[in-house]
């Protein structure tokens, strides 16, 4: 019996330790930081709205005209891939001979990874009155980008002011392309990743035409989406299902089109190179993440 109550006792003490055992073994969490990030809000006069701002500057020596910089759109979620691909670049660079990029998120203060209404509204042209109730804040935001968020980014690092790019996806690549059509001298590379030409029925298309009068001083522009962003709507489909929105906004066909007439007006417009790619197996979702991939790629060529 004292055999037995003794291991009985053993047994309690082990069982009355493990707790404590356990959380002194316990890993000790800590948020995930990203290398070479830094982030601040800024609350824009043009627009009256918070953003979240994110900055990624290469630890490599800047070449003799400073960095490339490329802003992105929708930065809290662009921005933790886009910074990771833009380090990749400057470790290859002795490799490849391309200079990795000041990247420069522009997200919200939400911190939503995707703030709908805030994008709506700064994403889409007044498109002639057509734009709905609370969107067509476009020309305000591209105003805060020129004149306030720029001169901040030039004041953090050394960046070339002739090589400056603008990505968007979705609403960002139709902000891409009104920005490429009324401001051409803005960026040198713009980069519309599925970009919602059909908007306002689809009245950026005609915005283009004003690319023969400004100019776009040999801008370079790609545009990119994803091949199962459009289907043919099967027979019997209503108009609100899917498949029906889907074949109607026509994103592959419209993308590629525009790309097309981009190229065929080049000296016209005063284009250096246009490019198109059509993303296999990719959804509208999932197209963002090579788009970004692909336009870095185009971006430092």
């Amino acid at each position: 019996m004292r055999r037995a109550f003794l291991l009985g006792a053993a047994g309690l003490m082990a069982s009355a330790m493990m707790p404590a055992l356990a959380a002194s073994t316990a890993p000790e969490w800590q948020p995930v930081t990203l290398p070479q990030a830094r982030q601040f809000d800024l609350v824009s006069r043009h627009t009256g709205q918070r953003y979240r701002i994110f900055v990624s500057v290469p630890d490599t020596a800047p070449p003799p005209a400073g960095h490339p910089v490329l802003y992105v759109l929708d930065g809290n979620a662009s921005f933790p891939s886009i910074a990771l691909m833009a380090r990749t670049a400057a470790r290859r660079s002795k490799v490849t001979g391309l200079h990795a990029p000041v990247v420069v998120g522009i997200g919200y203060a939400s911190g939503d990874d995707y703030d709908s209404a805030a994008r709506a509204r700064d994403y889409t042209p007044s498109a002639g009155g057509k734009a709905g109730k609370g969107e067509g804040g476009a020309d305000l935001f591209l105003d805060f980008i020129e004149q306030e968020l720029k001169p901040l980014i030039q004041a953090a690092a050394p960046v070339d002011l002739r090589r400056q790019g603008l990505f968007g996806h979705s609403y960002g690549g139709l902000l891409t392309l009104h920005a490429l059509f009324t401001r051409p001298a803005a960026f040198q590379t713009y980069i519309a990743a599925s970009p919602s030409i059909w908007y306002a029925d689809r009245y950026i298309l005609s915005e283009a035409t004003g690319l023969a009068t400004a100019r776009a001083r040999q801008a370079r522009v790609l545009l990119t989406v994803g091949a199962l962003e459009q289907a043919a709507a099967p027979p019997g489909a209503k108009p609100g299902d899917r498949a029906a929105v889907l074949a109607q906004k026509r994103m592959v066909d419209e993308a590629r089109d525009l790309a097309t007439l981009l190229d065929a007006q080049k000296q016209a417009y005063g284009l250096d190179r246009v490019q198109f790619f059509e993303l296999a197996r990719e959804n509208h979702g999932s197209a963002l993440f090579p788009a970004l991939s692909r336009g870095l790629e185009f971006f430092l060529e």
